[in-house]
């Protein structure tokens, strides 16, 4: 890649992530978007009593409202990708909260459910969804080695917002009614737009602002030297230029990405991701039914649930801060397998459980496994595509997990309604949780560490899927020095070696003039140094 000019169709060098700085408020802002994202479409499912008495219509009518919103937040995965990719960050995720909010408002003056589920389910859940994308992509853009810690951190959004949510809806369903509970909502979701407007660029803005201060500073260094030797150097640049215009093509911007696909890493993480979520969701979603009907009463019932939700908190930073461990992290996929398969047993070991002390085990321990699962799962996929490809990853991947969301708890329910029988539930989630597990940790192991001893290592590229961000912007300066005079010097040279540079392209073009500087023949729009034609020495004002 080398420094690229953009107006050439050439991709900018990706910037080192600072790990900190505006990256903390970029976090704040992502445990925002993930709070409202996981935990909004269920906190709507307060309201629904009282929607089935205003539009006589049936508790499956109304499920269907949190149903829609999931199903917009996963299966829009690809046109999120493709809108980023077209747009930027920021953009998107001002639109995206702008229909959120509307959504709610507009659902706030409906008179019959068809109404809700177009305004509440779909206009909001795709506001949602082009909210909770790009705040993960920016998130990965301004860490690196603090990935991790920063990724358990933004999904502890999810359990914090439930526990906030749910009673605040309550409290507004007493004072307002329903459609003043809307109404409201739809006003906190304009906080969306806040989160989406701190989303700044890291890529463009610090860069251009670096060069053209360097640019100046230079400018000035060179003056003292001589008129020629500004008119050697803009001979250089514009015929530089030109030549670059010949054998560069311009590069389209791709939309989205499906070279990803090629990546085995990616394959395997999806196919596991796909199983797990067929059994994931399961439990917490019939445990409340499950506590009913083996006599506990239906306060306590209810808070079996915030039990999973406080422990969930904790979990998630703490499983980020493990991830990033330095003699973990290398192994993350492992970790993420180890959390899956915890989950998993912990639903079929407790899948008897009758009796109120042992549904409470049972949440502690779902909770712990629920949060590493939860703080893993993006992390995992942002080491195995890498930054630069994490947009068109997610999206797609979102886009396979909503096929997952819409047969494994329906599925599930239909079992209930049949067999009357919920071990046998939690015996079959937790078997496709246990499963994914296995398949992600073997093969990982089989597929691509055999692979890695056996093949050659590969040139570094930073197209390549994988790695992290840093590695991916120093594999970038011996890619430069390849193309030799085709691209730019780097850019991290110190002042004294441009002005030290400037000084022998000076004194040559000097000697070349005046007839002694011969021996070494003139290129192409370059200034050769004194010691000889080596191309490594050429000298251009664009790297400067």
């Amino acid at each position: 890649m080398g420094r690229a000019d953009p107006e050439e169709g050439q991709l900018p060098a990706p910037v080192k992530p600072p790990d900190g700085g505006w990256g903390w408020i970029v976090l704040l802002g992502c445990f925002v978007i993930t709070g409202f994202s996981y935990a909004f479409p269920k906190a709507v499912s307060v309201y629904f009593k009282e929607l089935m008495k205003d539009f006589h219509v049936g508790y499956s009518d109304t499920a269907w409202i949190s149903s829609i919103m999931l199903a917009m937040l996963y299966g829009t995965g690809p046109v999120c990708s493709i809108m980023v990719n077209q747009f930027g960050c920021r953009p998107v995720m001002l639109i995206g909260g702008l229909l959120a909010s509307s959504g709610m408002i507009l659902a706030s003056f409906t008179t019959n459910i068809i109404e809700l589920y177009l305004t509440a389910g779909v206009l909001t859940g795709l506001g949602m969804a082009l909210n909770f994308q790009p705040s993960l992509i920016m998130l990965g853009t301004y860490f690196d080695k603090r990935r991790p810690l920063a990724n358990g951190l933004a999904a502890a959004g999810s359990p914090v917002f439930l526990s906030s949510l749910s009673p605040l809806g309550q409290v507004l369903l007493e004072k307002f009614g329903w459609r003043g509970g809307f109404l409201i909502m739809g006003g906190l979701l304009l906080n969306c737009c806040t989160c989406g407007a701190v989303m700044r660029p890291l890529d463009m803005g610090m860069r251009r602002k670096m060069e053209k201060a360097q640019d100046k500073y230079e400018a000035k260094e060179m003056l003292p030297i001589g008129g020629k030797t500004e008119e050697g150097i803009s001979t250089t640049d514009g015929t530089k230029k030109a030549k670059k215009a010949k054998k560069r093509p311009k590069k389209g911007k791709k939309l989205l990405d499906f070279s990803i696909f090629s990546n085995r890493g990616f394959i395997i993480y999806t196919i596991s991701k796909f199983i797990l979520v067929l059994g994931l969701f399961v439990p917490p979603i019939l445990l409340v039914n499950y506590a009913k009907d083996t006599g506990v009463p239906d306060t306590e019932a209810a808070f079996l649930l915030s039990i999973i939700g406080f422990i969930d908190i904790f979990a998630r930073p703490a499983c980020g801060m493990v991830a990033g461990l330095k003699w973990v992290r290398p192994h993350v996929a492992y970790l993420f397998s180890f959390a899956m398969l915890f989950n998993g047993l912990t639903d079929i070991c407790s899948a008897r459980a009758s009796n109120y002390t042992g549904l409470v085990i049972f949440c502690v321990f779902f909770g712990i496994s629920y949060g590493m699962v939860g703080a893993l799962q993006f992390e995992v996929l942002m080491a195995i595509v890498g930054s630069q490809k994490f947009s068109s990853a997610i999206g797609l991947v979102l886009l396979i997990e909503a096929f997952a969301v819409l047969i494994g708890p329906p599925s599930a329910g239909r079992l209930v309604d049949a067999l009357k029988n919920y071990e046998v539930i939690f015996y079959l989630a937790g078997s496709e949780v246990v499963l994914s597990a296995l398949f992600l940790a073997m093969a990982t192991y089989c597929c691509l560490n055999r692979g890695k001893k056996k093949e050659p290592p590969p040139e570094k590229n930073a197209s390549a899927g994988g790695g992290s961000d840093t590695e991916e912007a120093e594999s970038d300066v011996p890619e430069a020095e390849e193309h030799g005079s085709d691209n730019h010097q780097p850019a991290h040279s110190t002042d004294n070696a441009v002005v030290a540079a400037a000084s022998e392209e000076a004194n040559h073009v000097a000697e070349e003039q005046s007839g002694e500087g011969g021996g070494c023949p003139e290129g192409d729009g370059e200034v050769l140094a004194r010691d000889g034609c080596n191309a490594d020495q050429t000298v251009e004002r664009d790297s400067f």
